[in-house]
């Protein structure tokens, strides 16, 4: 148990009306008959050291990958590592590093494909190859961080662009954290990300950017069987660019760079000659500056949109863009692609909760309302976090979607029951002006409560025992379900589909998601 969980567990056990006097005595009564033996001690500080080990190296190994990735491209070669790393000790180690190297791809199949480890990766990597040496693996760790150091130079100047950098990609996944589910403030972070550098790095160079989605093309299939429609630009191009289509069969370099899987640039965009022009005002004179199209990857690296980039709005003949630029221009591409897919797994979840809620509410009619929150992380240095409200369904079938602002631990005493179940990751029953409620976290994959449902039960303690069964169940199915989407987030995760149903995508797949597991227990009790 935790702090929040011990003093949850107290609370529970004595209730909310039990005298002072009482508590006292139940304090030193736990106080005096609690014993733990030598073994539990050593237990527990193994485990502790062990904790705090784990984070060091975590620390230590993504200070070593942002050294290395100078340019916040987001990723390193792995080829290029790995031909330092076969130096290491003269090269005594290279069948250590072979192993390592074998494991690797295993547990991450798509590097043989496109070379590229993430932070994550590159991680395993080491801890890898440490762990085929002989001796200890912390030295070991250690003394291949000691050696990477040391085999890549920054100059001060590199040094204060890349802290700029990771700066401005920090600020989109921030976006994608404090939303509220919504796209809209990641496009904006990602506009001012590139805006900014192509300022302060780029020669103060004028670009437009915009960001197309790949979709099935139902419209005119004789077209191509897939389109990218534009939905977001900066903000002189939107009467031209925003919602726009792009099919197979116009002109243009975008689907390119999509079949390829990496960045097609062309740097004079008169001389090209299959260019498309979305802005139809601007004289054919005018239309120079370079263009720079790089695609959009998923976790599992598969292809799903384009970040878009031009400078035909700077009249500067030198208006280019560089190899540095176009490295952290990946780096964006790949900050927007981990905040869009957040935000799609939260739609997701939510969407899931909506179905598990259709389901439960004519099963438990004693159930008044439930109020669906999202825990997101405050704006504040504290490390607390808040709560924003999203979807209010009742047992009459109405259903309300919030936009309201963040709840604060600080302004809202009466709803602190939601947070000491954020804090504990525990269901907590709580009456508030007379009405009961029960606050029941949905945890994330390592147990931290990511959204809760606060169930309104009206002015009755409990509920009756065959609808608190049901609930349980929901719950259950509700976690199971959320638990899987997360996972499929992973780029060391292949999803896996049970229905056939389930094969359709986005948000119809999540609804699916619930009964899936929901039939898999009918499955198991039979």
């Amino acid at each position: 148990l935790n702090l929040p969980q011990f003093v949850q567990l107290m609370e529970m056990f004595i209730g909310e009306d039990t005298s002072l006097p009482t508590v006292k005595r139940l304090t030193a009564f736990i106080k005096e008959e609690y014993k733990q033996t030598e073994a539990e001690k050593i237990e527990l500080l193994k485990k502790v050291h062990r904790i705090s080990r784990l984070a060091q190296r975590k620390l230590l190994l993504e200070a070593l990958f942002e050294k290395w990735d100078d340019n916040a491209s987001g990723f390193l070669d792995l080829e290029e590592v790995d031909a330092v790393l076969s130096t290491f000790k003269e090269g005594m180690e290279k069948e250590a590093l072979r192993k390592a190297k074998e494991h690797l791809c295993s547990r991450y199949p798509v590097l043989s494909r496109v070379g590229k480890l993430s932070p994550k990766a590159f991680q395993t990597f080491l801890e890898l190859i440490a762990s085929e040496f002989t001796g200890d693996e912390d030295e070991a760790i250690h003394n291949l961080v000691e050696f990477l150091t040391t085999n890549v130079q920054q100059s001060h100047m590199k040094c204060l662009q890349s802290l700029d950098r990771r700066k401005w990609l920090h600020s989109i996944q921030q976006a994608a954290e404090t939303s509220g589910a919504s796209m809209e403030p990641v496009y904006k972070a990602v506009f001012e990300a590139l805006s900014q550098d192509a300022e302060a790095h780029g020669d103060n160079k004028k670009i437009s950017a915009y960001i197309a989605l790949l979709e099935e093309n139902q419209l005119s299939p004789e077209r191509g069987q897939t389109l990218l429609r534009y939905v977001a630009c900066t903000a002189d191009d939107v009467p031209y660019v925003l919602n726009q289509v792009l099919y197979r069969d116009m002109k243009g370099v975008s689907f390119a760079a999509v079949e390829e899987g990496k960045p097609t640039h062309v740097p004079g965009v008169q001389l090209h000659g299959n260019i498309h022009f979305w802005n139809y005002d601007r004289p054919e004179e005018e239309r120079k500056g370079s263009l720079l199209v790089l695609p959009l990857h998923d976790a599992r690296w598969r292809v799903f949109g384009i970040l878009g980039l031009d400078t035909l709005r700077d009249q500067c003949e030198k208006a280019i863009f560089l190899t540095h630029e176009i490295s952290f221009y990946q780096g964006v591409s790949h900050a927007f692609s981990k905040a869009y897919h957040h935000i799609c797994t939260l739609e997701s979840v939510l969407q899931m909760t909506v179905t598990a809620l259709d389901w439960l509410y004519p099963r438990a009619p004693s159930i008044h309302a439930v109020i669906t929150y999202l825990v997101e992380p405050g704006e504040d240095k504290t490390g607390d976090y808040t709560l924003r409200k999203m979807i209010t369904t009742d047992n009459a079938g109405q259903k309300e979607i919030h936009s309201s602002p963040v709840l604060l631990r600080k302004e809202h005493l009466l709803s602190d029951y939601l947070f000491k179940c954020i804090d504990s990751s525990e269901v907590i029953h709580k009456s508030v002006h007379g009405e009961y409620h029960i606050a029941a976290p949905l945890r994330d994959l390592s147990g931290q409560a990511l959204g809760i449902f606060d169930i309104s039960i009206g002015h009755q303690q409990k509920l009756p025992p065959h609808e608190h069964k049901d609930l349980q169940k929901m719950l259950k199915m509700a976690q199971a379900a959320c638990s899987e989407m997360l996972k499929m987030s992973l780029e060391e995760t292949e999803p896996t589909y049970v229905l056939e149903a389930e094969h359709v995508a986005n948000l119809r797949h999540a609804g699916i998601l619930f009964h899936r597991f929901m039939l898999q227990d009918l499955r198991d009790c039979i």
